[in-house]
């Protein structure tokens, strides 16, 4: 899922993601819709200077108290703009 999508599409196609997920799909994706990734997610894998910073379940990865610093670090920029 990618902001180069038209902005009119977007939540539709958030929409069609969200029904194959809770269908069974197993997908792979890389998007910047966090609140939507948290939401729709079983297992989400952050990725920060060249590797994978965490790797879990979104309540784990998106927590304020985790113990890696560039995931807080992101978070807390993310927070302050969108969630």
């Amino acid at each position: 899922i990618t902001s180069a999508l038209d902005p009119e599409l977007v939540g539709e196609v958030l929409a069609v993601v969200r029904s194959l997920a809770e269908d069974g799909m197993t997908m792979v994706m890389v998007t910047h819709e966090m609140a939507f990734a948290r939401d729709a997610s079983s297992r989400i894998v952050f990725m920060a200077d060249g590797g994978v910073g965490a790797v879990g379940p979104p309540k784990e990865v998106l927590a304020a108290e985790t113990s890696n610093e560039r995931l807080r670090t992101f978070l807390a920029r993310f927070r302050a703009s969108h969630f």
